[in-house]
């Protein structure tokens, strides 16, 4: 991770750590590098780079901004307006873009926002590019075999233009409908778009499927994105899909990158149940590629003992779909996913996709003709307490010989009956000490008693 971007893009509060500014100098290097790669292979056209925002209010100036910049140095900038953050990268990825930009901070509030890029192959940007990205808002740029302190501004008719292009995000709709090969007529269906991205286009889908609709937080005003909606706050949903007797809801996130379920009993299905659900479903079907389904070390204990059961191998990445994807490309799975509900089926996306999500459920319980909460009963989630302990050195921390023998202690002494985990923060100065057992009071004990040996060992303030 860089100095401004992150596993998801550069993210601050809008107007202060996140700047106007900062994402005008965003596109004028965009603008310039990658008309300038065209230039380099003999192409005449100007670079085409297409942009899409969630509802938040600040989107307008990130959007203007970007294209401000990216005009600017002589790119064309193609507006899908609001949209989810999946539909950018498959937009990115059909229409031939040399890159996708979205302006969202997903499930924070209203108050932040982000610029996250993604490539030609609507995957997240490269590294190194980002990293020159970084060096140009330092003023330290330096880049074909030269220091760039100012770039250089297109002239006359080499000046970009903007185009709407809303009929992008009608493809990308079209695409998702096509995926679909059951009907939803007679199913009562609960959306909660999180007065966020998906707002507009989910219920779309689901009525053209012939689903039953029922949706809410789908009124955005620029300032209630997430407040008490969507995958981050599920209790909404909960309470309305057993009111109003539907057979499941489905909640996403600001960008709907996400997407999290409700049984038609009421109960939360995450993102390990997700992956018990669908993986299950492919291995029945021999779709499951390689065997084996890419979690995180979040993923609870119970997801594995189910997997263990039904002879599903499963991998164990770092926390982040960025590491997931990564897993996943390079040894050709074909499910992985974090808890959260971010979930990424790459034989339709690189990225993870909330109303693609919602889609692949109901197929499962279209297919398997039974309900949610019956494809969701093999899977045990076990109790989980996770301590975040403020730490002067996390790396010596977590190295002390001392607490790695508690470590190995507790791991011993809960066998094959739970676990406990112990990592780092990537952004903070804490240690997280997670145990997943049969019951909270064996959680505490075991938490409790390894924030002991870091505290008897001298590293918290």
């Amino acid at each position: 991770m860089g100095k401004y971007f992150g596993t998801d893009g550069f993210r601050g509060e809008a107007g202060k750590n996140l700047t106007a500014d900062h994402a005008y100098k965003i596109g004028r290097f965009l603008g310039w590098y990658y008309n300038t790669l065209r230039t380099a292979q003999g192409e005449q056209e100007p670079a085409r780079i297409v942009i899409g925002k969630d509802t938040r209010r600040s989107g307008y100036m990130f959007e203007y901004s970007l294209v401000a910049g990216l005009t600017a140095s002589g790119a064309d900038a193609y507006l899908l307006h609001v949209t989810t953050t999946p539909s950018v990268a498959y937009i990115a990825r059909v229409d031939g873009f040399d890159c996708g930009i979205m302006i969202s901070a997903s499930h924070n509030p209203y108050y932040d926002n982000g610029i996250k890029l993604m490539d030609a192959k609507g995957e997240k940007m490269a590294e190194e590019t980002l990293l020159l990205i970084e060096d140009f808002l330092d003023d330290k740029l330096h880049l074909f075999g030269q220091d760039w302190h100012e770039l250089p501004f297109a002239e006359r008719e080499k000046i970009g233009c903007t185009v709407d292009y809303e009929s992008g995000r009608n493809r990308y709709m079209g695409y998702l409908i096509s995926l679909a090969i059951y009907s939803f007529k007679g199913k009562k269906v609960g959306l909660d778009c999180a007065n966020g991205s998906s707002w507009s286009i989910a219920p779309k889908i689901f009525e053209a499927l012939g689903a039953e609709t029922y949706v809410l937080n789908a009124k955005p005003n620029g300032l209630n994105i997430n407040r008490d909606a969507g995958s981050t706050h599920i209790e909404g949903l909960q309470k309305f899909v057993v009111e109003n007797g539907l057979d499941v809801g489905f909640a996403y996130d600001g960008d709907a990158d996400r997407c999290l379920c409700v049984d038609e009993k009421g109960n939360v299905i995450t993102g390990d149940h997700i992956l018990y659900i669908y993986g299950r479903y492919m291995k029945e079907r021999g779709k499951l590629m390689t065997n084996t389904v890419v979690t995180t070390v979040m993923s609870n204990f119970g997801l594995y003992k189910a997997f263990d059961e039904i002879g599903i191998d499963y991998a164990k990445t770092a926390v982040g779909d960025k590491y997931v994807y990564e897993y996943m490309t390079q040894n050709g799975c074909r499910i992985g996913g974090e808890q959260s509900g971010h979930i990424i089926f790459s034989k339709y996306a690189g990225t993870g996709d909330g109303i693609l999500t919602s889609l692949k459920m109901m197929e499962v319980m279209l297919a398997r003709k039974v309900p949610m909460s019956k494809l969701a009963e093999p899977l045990t989630i076990y109790p989980q307490v996770l301590t975040n302990v403020h730490v002067t050195d996390k790396r010596a921390a977590q190295d002390d010989e001392a607490v790695r023998a508690a470590v190995d202690e507790v791991a011993e002494a809960l066998g094959d009956s739970g676990r406990i985990l112990l990592r780092e923060s990537g952004t903070e100065p804490v240690v997280r000490v997670m145990v997943e057992a049969q019951d909270h009071e064996t959680c505490q004990r075991y938490v409790d008693q390894v924030v002991d040996v870091i505290k008897a060992r001298g590293y918290c303030d």
